[in-house]
């Protein structure tokens, strides 16, 4: 049994008839130093953003490794983290080759899966629902999903653009619903507090107990009582002891929001809309409301426009057609979104540890650029993945026989704790991530 818990974990886990000795031998943070087992470690999180049309074909590169690594003008936002980015070249989707327009090239992006043509609505179930399905027991949410552009629900040259609007996809035939108006993800986090995993582990416990006393004889009622006392006893003893500082297993270290509620409505401002779901990304995280989260900036074959880069004669998908400075500045702005939220990360302290070092961030597009080029995808991670990822890796797969995107996903869900011998049409994982 894996002795490392969260706090959640034992709620969800903690049951009437456990032994209290089991409860109080969870690990505590800090232990390492008093010369005791090794202390409870924050958890992992993965979050995938998303840019539709790729990128500016001339100036999406990297050169050389770690620190001293050589960024095109495109991921130059990401120069301070070069030491904890991976730039990886050459990987792809052979299904998404088949249709060749955006809808087809977005809408199995996070699964590798067959896209059902004629309108039809038929993907694959995408890695972070897959993440979401095995470890979203453990927080108040499964995952998050958020976007900046509402989802276009008509078809475009024989393919439903509901593939271009969505990412993550809950089974097959069922998007997951995105939320594009920051005041509802807001009020995903933390308008309900009554939530299970909010509760005091004797409120956790009260209703199996409830049932269970029916059931038993007076001196197992006795037996049980001493038991809910013990639990309150041992919950007091850890409030005391976070008010301390000692954490009893691992805790996040925020609890309420640090922002305010966002205002009702869909922002119109581009920039604060990114702005805010960035923030609401970040304090999901760090309240470990959610460690799965995608957000997509935009809409592949997008409408959204950039009037605060003097961009605004022209809509995204239309920039993308040509690669001109206008659509080097659009590019710049959707990495400056990785870099904010990978520094908003980095300031949060977690023992030994930030939360970016805890986290894996990656982003990619449906195409490597807007020449509707699939035959390689851009990708770029950040962050150490709780200490399993090496930073500073400039990975090229092109012209290997063994290049499918979906070894990545494989990589990244061992990262979250979750082991899959096959996934799209992958097979294997990429050892180096």
């Amino acid at each position: 049994m894996n002795s490392i818990f969260s706090r959640r974990t034992m709620l969800r886990g903690l049951g009437v008839s456990m032994a209290l000795p089991w409860m109080e031998s969870l690990r505590v943070w800090g232990d390492e130093a008093k010369g005791k087992e090794p202390g409870s470690q924050a958890p992992t999180r993965m979050a995938i953003l998303f840019s539709g049309c790729g990128y500016h074909r001339n100036e999406w590169w990297a050169k050389g490794s770690g620190k001293e690594m050589k960024l095109g003008k495109v991921l130059q936002p990401l120069n301070d983290f070069r030491d904890r980015m991976i730039f990886i070249r050459g990987l792809y989707n052979a299904e998404a080759l088949k249709g060749n327009i955006h809808s087809s090239q977005t809408g199995n992006l996070l699964s590798g899966a067959p896209l059902a043509p004629g309108g039809t609505i038929k993907s694959g179930t995408s890695v972070d629902q897959l993440v979401a399905q095995a470890v979203g027991r453990q927080t108040k949410l499964p995952s998050l999903v958020l976007g900046c552009e509402k989802a276009n629900p008509s078809v475009h040259k024989n393919y439903s653009m509901l593939y271009s609007s969505h990412i993550s996809w809950s089974s097959p035939t069922t998007p997951t619903p995105l939320e594009v108006y920051p005041a509802l993800a807001f009020d995903q986090l933390f308008k309900d507090k009554a939530q299970k995993g909010d509760r005091s582990v004797l409120d956790a416990v009260l209703a199996d107990a409830k049932d269970l006393r029916r059931g038993i004889s007076q001196l197992d009622q006795q037996k049980l009582d001493e038991y809910l006392n013990s639990v309150r006893e041992v919950e007091n003893r850890i409030e005391q002891a976070g008010l301390r500082g000692e954490l009893q297993g691992w805790r996040p270290t925020l609890t309420k929001p640090n922002i305010p509620r966002p205002k009702d409505g869909y922002p119109q401002d581009i920039v604060e809309h990114m702005k805010l779901m960035s923030d609401i990304l970040v304090l999901a995280f760090q309240t470990d409301t959610t460690r799965v989260c995608t957000l997509k900036l935009n809409n592949d074959h997008g409408t959204l426009r950039f009037p605060h880069l003097g961009v605004d004669y022209m809509i995204h998908h239309l920039l993308s057609h040509n690669d001109t400075d206008d659509w080097l500045k659009v590019n710049q702005f959707f990495l400056e979104q990785v870099a904010y939220i990978a520094r908003r990360l980095d300031a949060i302290q977690e023992g030994e540890r930030t939360a970016l070092d805890n986290s894996m961030i990656m982003l990619c597009s449906s195409m490597l650029n807007g020449h509707h080029d699939a035959s390689q995808l851009p990708v770029v991670m950040v962050g150490g993945g709780g200490g399993k990822i090496k930073g500073g890796q400039n990975l090229d797969y092109l012209g290997q026989s063994d290049r499918q995107m979906c070894r990545l996903y494989l990589s990244m869900m061992r990262g979250m704790g979750v082991e899959l011998d096959s996934f799209g049409d992958a097979t294997k994982p990429l050892d180096e991530v």
